[in-house]
């Protein structure tokens, strides 16, 4: 590639040779994710992955595609960019776990005003261990440098997952009845949702990041950048461990219990959800507090502590909890399904 190089092109701002020197570095990240199935190597025009290594039966692929959103304004502000790639990944495999599908390959595109080839590999860097704790290969990507259209020292961060599950497994929520319990598993704070919010009630100037918070035991940089919890493997677990019991997922982003929890329920049935059965981190009682924000609308914005739910038949919801405690899993029984008109009700 080194006689590839454009005088022109780097007056109009784009370094070709930066690219270069990126893929150089990405390269090990990369290939660390790799599983059976993966063909080829970094650099060609497609990634590649031969289905049948999966081992599914009669397969069904199921996609997803997310970005980090405006939480990369908190990565800018704190020059720290190894962990942004983890959201990607998290924000595209935990929509498709909720069919039970396991993710098999991950692509993410950056788009940037200068690439940065320092950057750029932290960048990667966390994307890759968002894949290998997803347990998916990183097969590809694409990085776009676009002078004039973004600020030198700010990027967008997007991807998409893909993965199979066998078509008589798929979760699809059709078999949710009045009486099944609902659980949830903690996340790992903010997530990558709701950050145009609490930008509006936080100053997130480099400044301002770097205070310690009393609340949160931690700087308030510290707090907002935390990535998104990824839960295949949890997922993956207990639908191995209780099969059909696992009858609906729904993963809690953006538009928090109202959007989201419905989402896996069918037509004549609601979600009931008691917000005292599980510890609500001080992250949210501090952007309510501060930001005058009335509770549902909290809990129409943010995932208020719950990053995932799940719907189980009431006879076994006390053998999953009991499952996922000894596998160190730390889960609530947040909720019950009524007979009514399909949404949920969220009570504080």
């Amino acid at each position: 590639m080194q006689e590839s190089k454009s005088f022109s092109y780097a007056a109009a701002g784009v370094d070709v040779t930066a690219g270069y020197e990126t893929v150089d570095r990405i390269k090990p990240h990369v290939e660390s994710t790799f599983i059976p199935g993966v063909l080829g190597s970094l650099g060609g025009f497609g990634g590649m992955f031969d289905l049948g290594a999966a081992g599914i039966e009669n397969p069904v692929l199921i996609s997803g595609a997310d970005g980090v959103g405006t939480k990369l304004k908190i990565a800018f502000n704190m020059n720290k960019h190894d962990t942004v790639g983890i959201d990607c990944v998290a924000m595209c495999v935990n929509d498709i776990i909720c069919a039970g599908a396991k993710p098999l390959f991950f692509l993410d595109y950056m788009a940037m005003g200068k690439n940065v080839p320092e950057r750029s590999e932290k960048i990667v860097a966390g994307v890759a261990a968002g894949c290998r704790d997803a347990g998916c290969a990183l097969i590809g990507g694409e990085t776009a440098e676009m002078p004039g259209f973004y600020p030198d020292e700010e990027y967008d961060l997007a991807g998409f997952a893909v993965g199979a599950v066998s078509k008589d497994a798929i979760i699809d929520g059709s078999a949710i009845a009045a009486g099944d319990a609902i659980i949830g598993l903690p996340s790992s704070g903010l997530h990558s949702n709701g950050f145009s919010l609490v930008r509006r009630v936080f100053d997130v100037s480099a400044e301002s990041l770097a205070e310690q918070i009393p609340e949160l035991g931690k700087t308030l940089g510290e707090e907002l950048i935390t990535p998104t919890r990824i839960y295949v493997e949890t997922v993956l677990g207990l639908i191995e461990a209780f099969g059909r019991d696992i009858k609906g997922l729904a993963n809690i982003t953006g538009g928090g219990f109202y959007e989201n929890a419905p989402r896996c329920l069918p037509d004549g049935v609601r979600g009931k959800i008691d917000t005292k059965t599980f510890p609500r981190p001080a992250i949210f009682d501090l952007i309510e507090k501060r930001g005058d924000i009335p509770t549902r609308d909290m809990y129409n914005t943010f995932n208020m502590g719950i990053g995932l739910v799940f719907v189980v038949p009431d006879s076994r919801k006390d053998a999953v909890i009991e499952h996922l405690r000894a596998n160190g899993e730390e889960a609530y029984i947040i909720g019950e399904i009524c007979s009514g008109e399909k949404g949920v009700d969220v009570l504080w």
